[in-house]
């Protein structure tokens, strides 16, 4: 069996983590995860501290990487505006690629994960489903300078992309503030504690508006798949669990898992209502004995607050990726389920 070797920028995220999960238990691939930090989790994999935006530091961390034949791409620099994030983000993934293409002449693959922004999901209702084919909103979209690079910088070479876009994501990580599954269980424990209710805090219309949900784990497997079926060469595939949700079908069950009153949703701003919990937490850390993660560090309220304020359809059209031959499923209700349950037996939350 030939084995392939992977290298995920993005080890700390959720879904490098998850990728180098998912092919920690594939017998035929070798894993280096790279990361500003040493990730919080053990793994077969190998690590590499590096900071993306440092061209210099990239090539004396990764030039002697001279095996490399597939990349999956899941780093992520956040910024205060749409516009700021374009050029750190695109400036890393250069880093990456062109430092190991030098260095890796095996290299076969890069597989770039980018999501429903890039269709405009983040500024308001968009035209559904999505379709791969569709085209781009007003820039800036630090997705498009990603793919325009990648597409440009593969002309005339033996390698090949590929691109993913899921849906809302979910996966199960700490330390990485911008996971939907943390923002509802958080919030679920603490209102709880506080003897309240379990309330939707998003608007009216979201609440019944027809979203999708993408499982981080099914996300790994797209990528797998992608990265390695030569159908797939140069080609952008949308990713999701493969089923719909309305939130007012589902928070009263996450009411009933966490044992907790259901009331009828109220909008708030999580990041302003939420801001003087951590008080809160760090009692309910020591009364649960949980583990110490920094409340900060545990939930991007404002990430919340933009996926629950999202009151128009979040539709993917799903076609491609099954015409090509991809066909696995996910139920979004079992997975946020099986994610709190993961929660709680990790002790991240009672």
């Amino acid at each position: 069996m030939e084995r392939k070797n992977a290298l995920i920028p993005g080890a700390s995220g959720i879904i490098g983590r998850t990728l180098i999960e998912y092919l920690s238990s594939l017998d035929d691939w070798n894993i280096i995860g790279l990361s500003r930090r040493q990730p919080e989790y053990d793994s077969r994999a190998k690590f590499i501290e590096v900071d993306l935006l440092d061209r210099t530091n990239c090539e004396q961390k990764l030039s002697s990487l001279n095996d490399i034949t597939h990349i999956f791409y899941a780093a992520y620099q956040p910024r205060q505006t749409i516009a700021e994030e374009v050029a750190p983000n695109k400036t890393m993934l250069v880093n990456v690629v062109e430092v190991v293409e030098t260095a890796s002449h095996d290299l076969q693959h890069v597989n770039l994960i980018t999501g429903g922004k890039y269709y405009g999901a983040h500024l308001g209702a968009f035209k559904t489903p999505a379709k791969e084919s569709d085209s781009r909103h007003m820039p800036p979209n630090f997705y498009y300078g990603q793919l325009d690079f990648l597409q440009e910088q593969q002309q005339g070479k033996d390698w090949a992309w590929s691109n993913l876009r899921p849906s809302h994501l979910c996966g199960f990580t700490v330390g990485n503030p911008m996971n939907l599954i943390s923002v509802i269980a958080v919030y679920a424990v603490i209102s709880k504690e506080l003897g309240l209710p379990l309330r939707f805090p998003g608007l009216p219309a979201a609440y019944s508006a027809l979203t999708q949900m993408a499982d981080a784990t099914l996300l790994a497997k797209a990528s797998i798949w992608a990265a390695t079926e030569s159908k797939c060469r140069n080609e952008s595939f949308n990713v999701a669990n493969g089923d719909y949700i309305r939130w007012r079908h589902l928070w009263s069950k996450f009411a009933e898992f966490f044992n907790m009153d259901y009331a009828e949703p109220q909008t708030i701003s999580l990041t302003e209502f939420m801001a003087d919990k951590g008080t809160v937490w760090e009692a309910m850390v020591k009364k649960y004995d949980l583990q110490p993660y920094p409340y900060e560090k545990l939930v991007a309220w404002q990430f919340g607050d933009a996926v629950f304020r999202m009151d128009y359809d979040v539709i993917l059209d799903t076609n491609k990726v099954r015409r090509f031959g991809f066909h696995e499923y996910v139920d979004s209700e079992e997975m946020f389920l099986n994610y709190f349950s993961q929660l709680q037996r990790n002790r991240i939350i009672p």
